[in-house]
């Protein structure tokens, strides 16, 4: 099964979990939100929401004026 990040398709086996997903990316663990089919996935959830045949969208937060 595979997933889409910010429009790049990927296939790992097995699946990521949405944390794991963040790690091998290399994405900083702060200032980012992961939404998966449209519905942000809460920090605290990252660890059991597997993103399977899914969209997966991270926004960086930036401080802004």
């Amino acid at each position: 099964m595979g997933f889409t990040v910010n429009g790049e398709p990927h296939e790992w086996d097995p699946q990521p979990t949405v944390g794991v997903l963040v790690e091998r990316l290399g994405l900083p663990d702060r200032g980012i939100a992961v939404a998966v089919d449209g519905a942000v996935v809460p920090r605290g959830r990252w660890d059991s929401v597997v993103p399977a045949d899914a969209v997966v969208e991270v926004v960086t937060a930036v401080q802004g004026g």
